[in-house]
């Protein structure tokens, strides 16, 4: 396991790396095993509002060959916020573990997601309307549906675009308003 660790408004002392360092090692026996350990990203961050009643967060980020895993948990103590976070992460890994074994897909090897940022467009008086910000760019593997949904969940996204593991098309599927999931099949016109 990879670990890196970043604070946003407070040092990462030895002892919180040390301390989150043997908190995330157990993920090493849940995940499947691979070739490649996977990158564990730690963000200790303190919100310095008085207004917050949890000021202190630990957000993780897994990064493995077979997608990403990711946490965010907040509290009044850092080591409270990283206990919660890695409790939390053990057991979407184990039940990640569970519905890849159920559902192996044909192409594991799908490269990690890029994401890219635009830069600020010139003539913003010029813009009416919504404006493209952000851009991101990703590798669409072909994939079921239902594994789709679980990745969809795992990221704690309200949609997830793939490939179809049938048609090849690409597909959408995304979270609907009474928390069932829907799924996209364009057709060309």
């Amino acid at each position: 396991m990879q670990l890196q660790v970043k604070g946003k408004n407070m040092p990462v002392t030895d002892a919180l790396f040390e301390y989150a360092e043997r908190k995330l090692q157990r993920l090493t026996k849940i995940l499947p095993p691979w070739d490649e350990p996977p990158i564990v990203e730690l963000e200790l961050s303190v919100e310095r509002n008085p207004k917050i009643a949890k000021p202190q967060t630990a957000e993780i980020t897994v990064r493995t060959r077979g997608g990403v895993l990711r946490v965010r948990e907040s509290a009044e103590d850092m080591y409270v916020a990283i206990d919660a976070a890695a409790h939390k992460l053990e057991r979407q890994a184990a039940r990640y573990r569970e519905r890849r074994r159920r559902h192996r897909a044909p192409h594991e090897h799908a490269p990690e997601p890029v994401e890219m940022i635009v830069p600020e467009l010139q003539h913003e008086a010029e813009a009416e309307g919504p404006r493209v910000v952000k851009t991101k760019q990703f590798a669409v593997k072909p994939m079921s549906s239902e594994e789709a949904a679980l990745h969809m969940d795992m990221l704690h996204h309200d949609f997830y675009v793939f490939r179809s593991a049938e048609t090849g098309d690409v597909n959408v599927v995304y979270r609907r308003h009474d928390g069932d999931v829907g799924l996209i099949v364009p057709e060309l016109a």
